[in-house]
């Protein structure tokens, strides 16, 4: 089959950091090609680059050839005709990559404008036809809307409606699912596969979900520190990897269906070191058993709960004054202390905003929320101080959860002082100790948040909100944005806090292979209302609700059983 894409010796450089050391691919008309590996390995450099779109001070050596023609010696006007129109992009994070002040249907007529003689009418009927291509509902009135105006699947269909606009032969999806709910994962991948065989079109894919790449890939590279270390048919890299990295990769990668939890088992972590001289080594650790207490799901304990939720309601206000929308529907369910539960279900579900509710962020319509045996639901802002303390909540994004102006010592010393803890001194060295807890060096106090990985953020964000003792951790969606060596890392930490520390987690997320690892108990929600409660063990092997049914139906799962790590 002969070669569409082909890319020799490709090498990126930024100042004196090397972010790609020379790769080479190939990708043959209507083949997906996946690209993997962790943050930093220089999969979205290389995207980047062959789409001529690397930023300054960023400098691109080597070949990039498509259908013959080299795209690093192309005039950038001819370089635009290309872009778009032969080759698109779907980016990751559609919200920052579509213009807020800008119809989604003056988008896309702006990019089927710049490729095809198409009157501003004819364009805008095309818009709409694309709109119904990508499953977006109601086209004819939606193509009016703005980004914000969209569900988080809805933009990235828009993304994709834009991308293949003028029926591209090569798509590249830069993590075209990160921070999807699994069933809008599934449509949008699904959709992909339609597209690529409707318009005959090869398919880079992007990713950190080894189930999408088993699921969707043909074939597979696999990168680590700016180099190819492997590539293989799919079914040869799951059942035979032959790089010690790869099978770190599989090891690390969480499936929902292989039944691992934590009181069993601790997860296999990836360590990266570099030497002085710039040489880089990692270290992969065995999935080890673990000795845990006796699982509590299901277990009968006439101990008052922790947290007791009796009929919670929340509802919002409808824009322009027309009625209010029911968020949370009706809720009850006890957390016991020390007990793990989970809480899945689809984005706009209720999830976000019962945790809200818990931390008194929003306030309840109706119902109880009982903290200790202390309804908070009516308390008073005074006389809720005191209990704050008892329940801290660790965001899914770190970065804009984390004051940037700050230091990591006065972010954790502001949260001590702003509760009355100690003196300067006393939150000093307690910062210290906590930022040393979560696996950071005393160093770190004195550094901003833009300095620190992903990864090492979260741990920031784990040491806020464990610095004044709670005794409940709300986790939303902690780890969803993280590459799965880095997410292994902060479930065994969580693990560990929990057991050294007594801590009780309510832990939110879309990831279902994520929560089956963590939770003790699952409950699942769907328009507000809890459809299904279980235990762990339960809700996977015997769903009863046709929603989680559904869910569950929606996960990548890993079609080649590796023996891995």
């Amino acid at each position: 089959m002969k070669n569409q894409l082909e890319v020799r010796d490709l090498r990126v450089n930024f100042g004196g950091h090397r972010a790609v050391g020379g790769i080479d691919l190939d990708i043959a008309a209507g083949e997906t090609l996946a690209l993997v590996g962790e943050s930093g390995c220089g999969k979205s450099a290389t995207a980047l680059s062959i789409m001529r779109l690397l930023p300054a001070p960023g400098r691109v050596s080597g070949s990039v050839r498509f259908d013959g023609r080299e795209l690093l010696d192309l005039s950038p006007a001819d370089m635009r005709d290309v872009r778009g129109g032969q080759i698109s992009m779907i980016f990751q994070e559609p919200m920052t990559s579509l213009n807020p002040v800008l119809s989604i249907g003056a988008q896309i007529v702006e990019t089927l404008r710049q490729h095809e003689r198409l009157s501003k009418d004819a364009a805008w009927k095309r818009a709409i036809e694309l709109l119904d291509l990508v499953h977006v509902p109601e086209p004819h009135r939606r193509v009016s809307d703005y980004p914000h105006e969209l569900s988080g699947g809805q933009r990235q269909r828009v993304m994709i409606a834009m991308a293949v606009a003028c029926r591209p032969r090569l798509l590249i999806a830069d993590e075209p699912t990160t921070a999807l709910d699994v069933t809008i994962q599934a449509r949008i991948l699904d959709l992909l596969g339609e597209l690529r065989r409707e318009l005959s079109m090869s398919l880079l894919l992007i990713t950190h979900d080894l189930g999408v790449v088993s699921e969707h890939a043909d074939r597979v590279a696999v990168m680590l520190a700016g180099k190819k270390v492997e590539e293989a048919p799919v079914a040869q890299l799951f059942l035979q990897p032959k790089h010690a990295y790869t099978r770190g990769l599989l090891g690390t990668s969480l499936n929902v269906s292989s039944g691992l939890h934590y009181r069993e088992w601790t997860l296999p972590e990836i360590r990266h070191t570099t030497s002085g001289e710039g040489e880089h080594a990692f270290n992969v650790t065995p999935l080890a058993p673990r000795a845990v207490a006796p699982d509590p799901a299901g277990a009968e304990d006439e101990r008052a709960p922790l947290l007791s939720l009796r009929n919670l309601t929340v509802d919002y206000a409808h824009r322009h004054g027309r009625g209010v929308m029911r968020a949370v529907d009706d809720v009850s369910f006890d957390i016991a202390r020390g007990e793990s539960v989970g809480l899945v279900g689809e984005s706009g579900c209720g999830k976000s905003t019962l945790s809200r509710a818990i931390m008194r962020l929003v306030p309840a319509t109706s119902g109880a929320i009982r903290l200790g045996g202390t309804d908070i639901a009516p308390l008073s802002e005074r006389a809720l101080r005191p209990l704050r303390r008892q329940v801290q909540m660790v965001f899914q994004d770190p970065y804009a959860s984390l004051n940037p102006r700050r230091s990591v010592g006065e972010i954790l010393e502001t949260v001590m002082a702003v509760n009355g803890i100690g003196d300067a001194r006393t939150r000093r060295g307690r910062a210290a100790a906590m930022l040393d807890r979560v696996g950071l060096p005393g160093a770190a106090l004195n550094r901003f948040p833009h300095e620190f990985s992903g990864g090492q953020r979260q741990r920031i964000g784990i040491a806020r909100a464990l610095i004044l003792e709670p005794a409940l951790l709300i986790c939303d969606e902690p780890v969803s944005a993280l590459d799965v060596s880095i997410q292994a890392q902060i479930l065994n930490l969580l693990v560990e806090l929990k057991r050294d520390l007594g801590l009780a987690y309510l832990f939110i997320s879309h990831d279902l292979s994520v929560v089956r690892y963590i939770a003790d108990r699952v409950h699942v929600m769907c328009g507000g209302r809890i459809v299904e409660s279980g235990s762990h063990r339960e809700i996977w092997r015997s769903p009863q609700h046709a929603y989680t049914r559904a869910l569950l139906d929606a996960v990548p799962s890993r079609q080649f059983d590796a023996q891995a790590a």
